[in-house]
């Protein structure tokens, strides 16, 4: 594995998890999957932890080639890709904070909504459809 494969495989694994966690989280406040307070709480428990992590680290100088999803747009904008990131820190947090207290649906639900808004910001400049390059 060259070094560029290697913060590519960093990112890639974080944004996997990331979905493991909250795509769960999504479906049950859609109905698709049954709420489940004590799940809801340890998917935000995760969501939060993996938030912690320094995805920037997978962003590293000269990863912007190969098999990505990620725009150059990144790399050429890396402080407001940073800013977004932290918009998602503190939602996952926010939510991290509702999601235990486990009785309110209506403000959990706001809660998951407000970290897809964040995650929405990201991926409408940032993620390419398709691999591209």
């Amino acid at each position: 594995m060259d070094d560029k494969q290697m913060p590519q495989s960093y990112r890639q694994s974080w944004f996997a998890m990331l979905g493991a966690n909250f795509g769960p989280m999504i479906g049950m406040v859609k109905g698709e999957l049954p709420w489940e307070e004590n799940l809801m709480a340890a998917y935000a428990d995760q969501l939060a932890a993996l938030a912690t992590l320094d995805v920037m680290r997978g962003f590293a100088d000269g990863t912007d080639k190969g098999t990505t999803r990620a725009k150059p747009e990144i790399w050429q904008n890396k402080p407001d890709f940073q800013a977004k990131m932290d918009d998602m820190r503190k939602a996952a947090d926010a939510l991290q904070e509702v999601a235990n207290q486990g009785t309110d649906r209506k403000a959990i639900s706001q809660a998951v909504g407000a970290v897809g808004q964040t995650c929405k910001a990201c991926h409408d400049e940032y993620k390419a459809e398709n691999y591209l390059y």
